[in-house]
């Protein structure tokens, strides 16, 4: 098996007297133009870095990078408004342990779903990129992502808020993910107005994601729990079952074709959310567990998973101090890493580099497997893009093409 090139790593600046635990990296996070990463440094700070910066700094300075050493090379905010383009670094006292992270950027032309526009404190412009941040204590605390500043202190969470995602049509809906068994559904452009709980999980909700339209959010939680909802009319669409243990991540392919999950119980499962059956499943123990054994503790528990933006190759990050790429046609992992007490991984937004958070505050980067798509599968994305798989199957095609554009190839 190949092993992936090191493209840098952020250590996290340690000191003697420093508690192990509340360092924790929970959550990486690149915006959705690529302008800048954020991540959990551990004890309630967020650094926020300035990306194509930051890669030009691993050029230049080698791979190895302390975070607190970047900041003498990043030029700092100054409050004048002229610089906004400028992206700049910013370290962000959150006031509680940090334990999940989502960038959103609003498009003017979407319309608050609040009849009384007027009355609104915040008027998001263009270039609007704000940072969420859910917390320890339950609060989710909005940023300017340009100049630092908090907006907004979401409060209703009666527990940590273990994971954030904003939906991608630019709307400014947050979704909230708690361990007190629910969902929240935010309007930023409503000022932070909560406009719905989505109640359904028995246990802990780890983890949130919105298919690439908007229209069905997927969570993931403890007791093997895999949800999709419908996020026109705010309920449950089905449960997908097959998992032996908790699932702690989840996240659409860029089609919108495929869901991936992660669970404890060893495994990563590629689903076909149109109709809830499995597709694919990437094992990290061999022989396969057997469902008592998969459903306790074990060193191979899957910690996250990331689809890459390609739609072709997966990510996965699991307790035995690896991180894999995987191909959604292959069985078995094309590129390995190595990472001691991995926690989270994300790709960058266009897919060329995999960013891995751990225990002690630190991102470590790769690059990712390189492979130009094949005519066919850019296609079969671009039908998956607006055909959901009940109409694909109704198509007046030969069944191999069907099967192929259904991902059952």
């Amino acid at each position: 098996r190949a092993r992936s090139r090191t493209v840098g790593e952020l250590l996290a600046p340690t000191s003697p007297f420093d508690k192990k635990c509340g360092r924790e990296n929970w959550t990486v996070a690149f915006a959705p133009d690529g302008s800048y990463f954020a991540w959990s440094q551990g004890h309630r700070i967020v650094k926020l870095v300035p990306w194509s910066q930051c890669l030009n700094n691993f050029l230049l300075h080698g791979t190895k990078n302390v975070a607190n050493a970047t900041s003498t090379r990043l030029p700092r905010q100054n409050s004048d408004s002229s610089q906004k383009n400028k992206p700049c670094e910013h370290i962000i006292d959150c006031g509680d342990i940090v334990w999940s992270l989502a960038f959103g950027s609003s498009v003017p032309e979407k319309q608050s779903r609040c009849v009384n526009i007027e009355w609104h404190r915040f008027k998001f412009g263009q270039d609007q990129l704000l940072l969420a941040t859910g917390l320890n204590n339950g609060r989710i605390k909005i940023w300017d992502v340009y100049t630092g500043k908090l907006l907004l202190n979401l409060m209703d969470h009666t527990e940590v808020v273990r994971d954030l995602t904003f939906a991608p049509d630019g709307s400014l809906i947050l979704v909230s993910a708690s361990r007190d068994k629910t969902l929240r559904v935010w309007d930023l452009k409503d000022d932070g107005n909560m406009m719905k709980v989505l109640r359904g999980h028995q246990n802990w909700v780890y983890g949130c994601a919105f298919s690439p339209d908007s229209s069905i959010l997927c969570s993931v939680g403890a007791s093997k729990a895999v949800f999709l909802w419908d996020m026109d009319k705010y309920s449950m669409i089905r449960k997908l079952e097959g998992h032996h243990n908790d699932v702690v991540a989840c996240e659409f392919s860029p089609d919108g074709a495929l869901l991936a999950t992660a669970s404890y119980d060893t495994r990563v499962y590629v689903w076909d959310p149109h109709i809830g059956v499995i597709l694919m499943e990437f094992g990290h123990l061999f022989p396969p567990p057997t469902p008592i054994f998969a459903g306790g503790a074990n060193d191979r528990w899957v910690r996250s998973v990331s689809f890459s933006h390609d739609g072709l190759h997966i990510a996965s990050l699991a307790d035995d101090k690896m991180v894999r790429f995987w191909r959604i046609d292959e069985e078995y992992p094309v590129q390995v890493a190595p990472l001691n007490n991995g926690l989270c991984c994300t790709f960058s937004t266009d897919g060329s580099v995999l960013a891995a958070g751990t225990q002690d505050g630190s991102v470590y980067f790769w690059a990712t497997p390189r492979q130009v798509s094949s005519l066919q599968h850019l296609c079969r994305m671009a039908i998956r893009r607006v055909m959901p798989t009940s109409q694909v199957k109704n198509l007046p095609i030969p069944s191999k093409v069907v099967e192929f554009l259904c991902y059952q190839i």
